[in-house]
């Protein structure tokens, strides 16, 4: 390879990577925004408007529904401050951050943010993913894999091998929702009408059932659409249904073993906490003081907003299992 073929090489996978990067930006900025507006809050530049450490608090926060510190001050300090109390928090819950720090966030380097948003997306929307058949060895990357090709085996024109080329179509967005809810897709139309057009109405219906529309079809509608970004669409579809339609297989008796001990690990976590806000919540006893009142109830309402979606996804989530033990 000459010279000039070669700088020509190297100009095409920059620009491989800066759409990748593009299209990854727009996915996650509309994922963070997905649980920010659950506390009134939006962000409009991934990369400007997480440099303060306060909106990557907030998202934590909602996703963990737990109450995290902060600094108020607006100085660099209070930024890269704020910056490590998320990146902290993190690690507490054995979240692995590569060659992430509080001044690559604070400085909006545009790798390391998407890097460290991929991170979060993964343990609190992906890690917890369970089907049936699954091996103890799978990553949450092929866990979500196995479950497409579980819930889509037998589509004409429909094969899961990957989470790039195979969903360029549309055909396999709709023959998910089609599994579910066959009243609102046509699959027959499905096979005969253009990329474009498949994958608006997949997402179109998607939205319809609580799914936030994440992709847009022109960034899908490509030879190979970004991984991660389709990861982050089809985990949403998960979950809003999770579990394999009636025709999957039963589950065996070690996975009936494991699923108990995970039952019982989240009811032995949950009931403490209800026990201890019922307490809380029991008691009659309000300030005089009108800035302590108003103090208060902001307190009611990010408890609400924050922690009570929090437990209720976890009961959620102990309720589909002691269904998969009746």
């Amino acid at each position: 390879m000459n010279a000039y073929k070669y700088q020509k090489f190297l100009e095409g996978l920059n620009n491989l990577r800066d759409e990748r990067d593009r299209v990854q930006k727009k996915t996650f900025t509309k994922w963070v925004n997905k649980h920010l507006m659950k506390v009134r809050k939006h962000i409009n530049d991934l990369y400007e408007d997480l440099r303060d450490g306060h909106n990557l608090i907030s998202l934590l926060e909602v996703l963990s529904g737990i109450k995290l510190p902060r600094e108020k001050g607006r100085m660099r300090f209070h930024r890269l401050q704020n910056v490590q109390i998320a990146l902290d928090f993190l690690k507490q819950r054995q979240v692995k951050l590569v060659n992430i720090r509080n001044d690559d966030i604070t400085d909006g380097n545009p790798k390391l943010t998407l890097g460290l948003i991929w991170t979060i997306i993964l343990h609190f929307q992906i890690s917890d993913i369970y089907i049936s058949g699954e091996s103890g060895d799978m990553s949450a990357k092929e866990k979500l894999l196995l479950w497409t090709q579980k819930v889509t085996a037998g589509y004409t024109g429909v094969k899961c091998t990957n989470f790039s080329s195979c969903w360029s179509d549309g055909k396999m967005f709709n023959a998910l929702i089609h599994r579910y809810r066959p009243d609102l897709v046509d699959m027959e139309r499905v096979q005969v009408q253009s990329n474009r057009e498949n994958l608006e109405q997949a997402f179109e219906v998607a939205e319809r059932l609580g799914v936030t529309r994440l992709l847009d079809a022109e960034d899908v509608d490509v030879p190979s659409p970004d991984e991660k970004s389709v990861i982050t669409y089809v985990s949403s579809i998960y979950d809003a249904f999770p579990k394999v339609p009636e025709g999957g297989e039963g589950i065996s008796a070690t996975e009936v073993d494991s699923r108990w001990q995970e039952y019982q690990s989240r009811v032995d976590s949950l009931i403490p906490w209800i026990r201890q806000h019922t307490i809380l919540m029991s008691d009659k006893s309000f300030p005089q003081n009108p800035v302590e009142l108003k103090a208060l109830y902001n307190q009611y309402i990010h408890f609400k907003e924050t922690e009570i979606l929090a437990k209720e996804r976890e009961k959620g989530r102990i309720k589909e299992l002691y269904k998969l033990l009746e």
